[in-house]
């Protein structure tokens, strides 16, 4: 099998599991590690997209929502707030929270910032169409060549 198809790319045959992160290396003792994406998940063929993500301390991830995918977060150092339309959540490491798709949210660290592991589907990529592509989708949606 493939890279691209999910499975390995020197090897053939069903995909295997395979070991990809060990988060407790990540943390930065003290809690001075860089604020962003500290890993991202980028094996070829993958369905998922997972992020670790750091904030520094009162850093924040602006409201937004995300119309399409669910997100699972998972806080595994530090302590952060999670803003949502039915008020504010504590999350601390540990916690498990999932952020369903057209929830509107926002994420502020606390005092010692926070890392978190984000977890959704894979976006698909973009592609370039021909021009007729999009007169195509509408008509499949019934939306006529409008």
């Amino acid at each position: 099998m493939a890279a691209e198809d999910g499975g390995s790319p020197d090897t053939a045959g069903p995909p295997l599991p395979r070991v990809l992160c060990d988060t407790a290396q990540l943390l930065s003792p003290g809690g001075d590690a860089p604020a962003g994406a500290l890993w991202r998940l980028a094996e070829p063929g993958r369905q998922l997209d997972a992020n670790v993500v750091s904030l520094p301390a009162g850093g924040r991830v602006d409201t937004h929502t995300e119309p399409d995918l669910d997100v699972l977060l998972l806080v595994l150092d530090g302590a952060a707030r999670l803003e949502s339309a039915d008020g504010e959540h504590a999350l601390r490491a540990g916690v498990l929270t999932w952020l369903p798709h057209g929830s509107t949210r926002a994420v502020l660290a606390g005092p010692d910032g926070a890392t978190y592991l984000t977890v959704h589907r894979r976006r698909p990529g973009m592609r370039i169409q021909p021009p007729e592509a999009a007169a195509r989708l509408r008509r499949s949606l019934g939306g006529g060549d409008a």
